[in-house]
């Protein structure tokens, strides 16, 4: 933290470049941008699906995890590239561990959203 940043300061310059974070993933990850398009689309569905504050926590934040995960396969992402564009079999590693997470962070809300679809339908 830099010299005089504290209390509400600090707040303000974290906030301003997490939004800046936010920005720039949605500029140029195009998994990102269809993420947000999908939970943009479901929200509004989870208000309607969602019986009890609980459920409507679980679908909300299914689908922030995997926005949140996403993001942070992306950072993995552009810091290796930054090192190197030659082939390294630990870069190529790490890419595929974000990669990985990315894939069971989708898992959640589809069995979230699954079994609370099946509740309201079907039992």
């Amino acid at each position: 933290m830099k010299p005089g940043h504290t209390g509400w300061r600090h707040l303000v310059h974290a906030a301003h470049y997490s939004f800046k974070g936010l920005r720039a993933a949605y500029r140029n990850e195009s998994a990102f941008r269809q993420e947000v398009g999908v939970c943009l689309v479901l929200l509004p569905l989870a208000i309607w699906l969602g019986r009890t504050p609980v459920e409507w926590i679980l679908l909300v934040g299914s689908c922030l995890l995997v926005l949140i995960v996403e993001l942070l396969n992306s950072a993995i992402e552009n810091v290796v590239d930054r090192i190197g564009s030659e082939h390294h079999e630990l870069s190529g590693r790490a890419k595929d561990i974000g990669s990985a997470a990315v894939m069971l962070a989708l898992l959640i809300p589809g069995i979230t959203w699954g079994v609370l679809a099946w509740q309201r339908f079907f039992a």
